[in-house]
Order: structure tokens, then sequence, then C-alpha cells
């Protein structure tokens, strides 16, 4: 080992080893960024709030409100899938926020007039489903300290 890598052996072997939540919490974000960025495609930019469901991606109802939603939901998974906490908090919005949509979901989805987010019966079991994600990225298991020490520390540098 030279002196040059030392620093970035160390470094290397200082950061832990990223959870299955973490990755989660980026598939996650990666997914609904998408669906974002493609449901513009299908909506447009126009009659941002409309109660249309001939609007959908897949089964999946949406408009440009809607797509802002899903690329705010992305980007903060992308964003905050690094870090163990901030995944775990990601996790959380994802909770919290998915399950109050889900019960939006079941007040409006016959109310064109409340609906402004295009609310459909598949969007609804999506966001039962990513609020029930969020709470598995939020509550998954700590990794345990496995007591292995790095080279360098058996070595006292």
């Amino acid at each position: 080992m030279t002196a040059a890598s030392a620093p970035r052996d160390e470094a290397r072997a200082e950061r832990p080893a990223r959870g299955v939540h973490q990755y989660l919490a980026l598939v996650i974000g990666i997914v609904y960024l998408l669906v974002g960025v493609v449901g513009f495609a299908i909506t447009g930019f126009d009659e941002w709030t409309v109660h249309d469901h001939s609007q959908t991606l897949l089964v999946f109802a949406i408009n440009p409100l809607h797509n802002v939603v899903h690329l705010l939901i992305g980007l903060l998974g992308v964003l905050l899938w690094s870090r163990s906490a901030s995944a775990r908090t990601y996790g959380w919005i994802l909770a919290i926020g998915y399950g109050a949509a889900f019960v939006y979901g079941l007040i409006v989805v016959d109310d064109p007039e409340a609906n402004v987010l295009n609310i459909n019966g598949a969007d609804n079991v999506l966001h039962a489903a990513s609020a029930a994600a969020g709470l598995l990225i939020a509550l998954w298991p700590a990794r345990r300290a496995t007591g292995r020490t790095t080279p360098a520390a058996r070595a006292g540098a």
C-alpha cells in the first residue's frame, strides 16, 4: 500500500456498508422520479388539477399536479438514500405522505370537484403499497457491528 492510497483506504473502511433500506429508498425514488417525468409526456403542462381518468400511466390516473408530487417524492428518495438515517426519514415521509394520500383518495375517488390529484382505485392501491414500503424503509433493522477491524487498525495505525 502506498502512502497516497492509505487515506483513501481508511476512508473506505470507515464508511459503513449501505443497508437494504437505503437501496430500497433509492429504487423507489428513481421509480417515482421516472413516473413523474413520463407522466408529463402523457398529461402535458395544462389543466393542473383536471379530473380526467382517461389520462393514465398504465392503469394509474394522473394529471400535472399528480406528476409534480411524483417528481418531489422521487427527488427526495434520490437525495436521501445514501445515509441510513436520511433513508429512514424518507421512509417516514413515504409512510405518512402516502398513508394520507390513500385516505384522501378513498374520500375523493368519486368526487371530481375534490379530486385535484385525479386519483383512481389503482392509485389508492399503489399509495397503500408505497406507505407500507415507507414503513419498511423506516423500520428496517439496523446493522449490527461485526467487531471486525481494518488492517490499519490491527497494525496500530
